[in-house]
């Protein structure tokens, strides 16, 4: 999707509408598909259709057709006249949402164009936060207001100090580089958790194995390209797993990919009792099957130490897989998942379960969802990051914790 415009550069002339030009392609389209014989391929999800654009016109509907309430116990969480709304659109692959609450702004990673984006609450400007952010994923504030961030370039966890220094948390683990850190929340104890899967192999998304590695066996491609002079290059060593650390630094494995094959998105119960753990596809340089798109559950003891998993939902709605992310629970215990249902038009964006695991409610976008955070000044409004844009809806809930 392109950025939104109202104008032509700015002369005062009128473009096209968005619409008119969908009408007159989707025009063009059927006619050809039907000459062909093949049917007209999905073009929305919502009837009548709608534009998510922000200069679009406001909802006409009471409550957002897309909030759609699969369980009456979903329906106390809607706020009547709060519509979905497209805040920007621009990045590569958007992920890591995380809202800071003093500053009242959003980040979040472009992880393709290298960069970290912020979102301003009072006159929704968004600008080019920092650049480069060694192709950073997910992110966090932590109790005391510092950022951490996910690294796949370097293969690290990186903390912003208060004073602009940064500090690396973990870049190593048996003197192992990681494999390229995902998604990363802070434990009320202090601690740190984060997954490392090897989807930071991807050129597209960070860096290849040098050559020889799981993920540039043939060594055809050059891990240096576009990279500054002296980039550490290696070779993937440890297997998908989750850490935590320990306020003392120290790192420890909590689980591999034997338990959980790549472990993805990862947050805690408002209690911090329970971890949720999202298990996703197979990832570059894997050698076993990969993950199923499924959401697992532990109970938190002292440090490290987890125990009873239990399959919290394997995420398939009216029969379509939609692949869990990133996740958020609110403040009742309700776990808000990110969805990559891929083609599957209408399962894109978010799916929200009960403490149970029962599906209650979910918040269809025209993108493909890769992580989301509560936030705003009340943190009741859930910010989205979907493919190439950013996403915003009030709900009648808080979010468990910083995010």
């Amino acid at each position: 999707m392109s950025q939104p415009q109202n104008d032509a550069a700015g002369t005062g002339l009128a473009l096209p509408s968005r619409r008119a030009m969908l009408v007159g392609a989707g025009a063009a389209l059927a006619s050809t598909t039907a000459a062909l014989g093949q049917p007209e391929p999905p073009s929305t999800v919502t009837n009548p259709p709608r534009d998510f654009r922000p200069s679009a016109a406001p909802t006409t509907y009471f409550n957002d057709p897309d909030v759609i309430t699969v369980d009456p116990a979903f329906g106390p969480y809607v706020v009547p006249n709060s519509a979905i709304r497209r805040l920007w659109t621009g990045a590569l692959w958007a992920e890591g949402p995380a809202w800071n609450s003093l500053g009242r702004f959003l980040i979040w990673s472009d992880i393709p164009n290298d960069r970290q984006m912020r979102w301003l609450e009072e006159d929704g400007h968004v600008g080019v936060f920092r650049s480069r952010s060694n192709n950073s994923n997910g992110n966090t504030f932590d109790r005391q207001g510092r950022q951490i961030s996910c690294e796949h370039v370097t293969r690290r966890v990186v903390r912003y100090e208060l004073d602009g220094s940064a500090t690396i948390l973990a870049d190593r683990f048996d003197g192992k580089p990681f494999n390229s850190p995902n998604d990363v929340e802070q434990h009320a104890d202090g601690s740190y958790w984060f997954t490392d899967p090897p989807y930071g192999g991807l050129l597209y998304e960070g860096m290849p194995d040098e050559a020889g590695g799981p993920s540039n066996p043939q060594g055809r491609i050059n891990p240096r390209l576009g990279q500054p002079a002296g980039i550490a290059v290696g070779k993937r060593a440890l297997p998908n797993a989750l850490y935590r650390i320990d306020p003392t630094g120290r790192i420890d494995q909590v689980l591999t990919d034997a338990q959980v094959p790549n472990p993805n998105g990862l947050c805690f119960s408002p209690d911090r009792k329970t971890l949720y753990l999202s298990s996703t596809g197979k990832g570059p340089g894997d050698t076993g099957a990969g993950g199923k798109g499924e959401i697992y559950a532990f109970d938190v003891g002292d440090g490290p130490k987890l125990s009873n998993q239990r399959l919290f939902s394997d995420c398939v709605v009216d029969g379509v897989k939609c692949g869990p992310d990133g996740m958020r629970a609110d403040v009742d215990g309700n776990l808000w998942v990110a969805s990559n249902a891929g083609r599957a038009v209408g399962y894109n964006g978010v799916t929200v379960w009960s403490p149970q695991g029962q599906l209650i409610g979910r918040i269809r976008l025209p993108e493909a969802c890769g992580n989301l955070t509560f936030g705003g000044p009340k943190r009741n409004r859930l910010f989205m990051t979907a493919s190439q844009s950013l996403y915003a809806v009030y709900v009648n809930t808080q979010g468990a914790g910083p995010a």
